[in-house]
């Protein structure tokens, strides 16, 4: 186990869970209409779980509509049963093999939910990261004990892995706080 590599191994790891997170807020609703907003939907849909974009087109024609055009015309009901049933607050109106989502105004209610929902993401992703951490702790140990690399050598490293696990989770805070003042402004 080469220490260098295994160092950035837990930093890719660790920005995975970044990109993550990016890609879970993304998905929240602001003011106006975003293809990404339906991102976290998924259709039980031939035998396994799939992204709604794997089974349908989603378009936005208009600033507050989403339009989603289903492949399958079998898959309709599926589709719209996991669209209402995401969580985002979303009635989609069948229209033939299409769902019309009208994209409701935000209320402070409905605001302060996506907020928590982002904090929901936002804790996830650091559990995800402190899981590297916990790896890569874990494997300095073994390698200490091995014989591999010395005390100091594991200590120092160990400092490395905290360094780049707080740096990691105060971007993550960071991008939660940008996100909030996102949702939060009228």
């Amino acid at each position: 186990m080469s220490e260098a590599t295994d160092l950035k191994e837990l930093k890719r790891r660790m920005d995975g869970a970044i990109a993550a997170f990016k890609s879970d807020i993304a998905s929240l609703r602001t003011g106006r209409a975003s293809a990404n907003i339906l991102d976290p939907v998924t259709i039980e849909a031939y035998g396994s779980r799939m992204p709604l974009n794997q089974v349908s087109n989603i378009t936005v024609p208009e600033p507050r509509m989403l339009t989603v055009s289903v492949w399958d015309k079998a898959m309709v009901g599926a589709v719209e049963r996991a669209i209402r049933e995401s969580n985002l607050g979303l009635n989609p109106i069948i229209d033939g093999q299409n769902l019309r989502i009208p994209l409701p105004e935000l209320n402070e209610e409905r605001r302060r939910s996506l907020v928590k929902v982002a904090h929901e993401y936002a804790e996830k992703a650091k559990v995800a990261i402190r899981h590297v951490r916990r790896d890569g702790m874990d494997g300095l140990k073994k390698a200490e004990k091995d014989g591999v690399i010395g005390q100091d050598e594991s200590r120092s490293l160990s400092e490395r892995v905290q360094k780049m696990t707080d740096e990691t989770i105060s971007e993550v805070d960071r991008l939660l706080a940008d996100k909030e003042k996102e949702i939060m402004q009228v």
